[in-house]
């Protein structure tokens, strides 16, 4: 199981949602077919067929808890787990 893989169970299981790496989630999004704009702190993400955007900022080297509640809900709303 490779990295991008832990961060997904990570992020699923919902048991660790702030001690989840930053860049960890953002290339976990990347993975799942999401593209990212950049502007300043904040990481944009979108993609075909998921009418939600994600929008992503730093704290300290974390991704903040209550983002990666809403990722979470959203791989589990459209099924986006499969794709890994």
């Amino acid at each position: 199981m490779g990295s991008v893989e832990k961060v997904l169970e990570q992020v699923l299981r919902g048991t660790s949602d702030a001690n989840i790496a930053f860049g960890d989630l953002c290339r976990l999004l990347r993975r799942l077919g999401f593209a990212e704009r950049t502007r300043g702190s904040h990481h944009c993400f979108c993609r075909t067929g998921v009418p939600e955007l994600i929008n992503l900022q730093k704290e300290g080297g974390k991704a903040k808890p209550y983002q990666v509640r809403q990722v979470r809900k959203i791989i589990v709303k459209h099924e986006l787990a499969d794709g890994i």
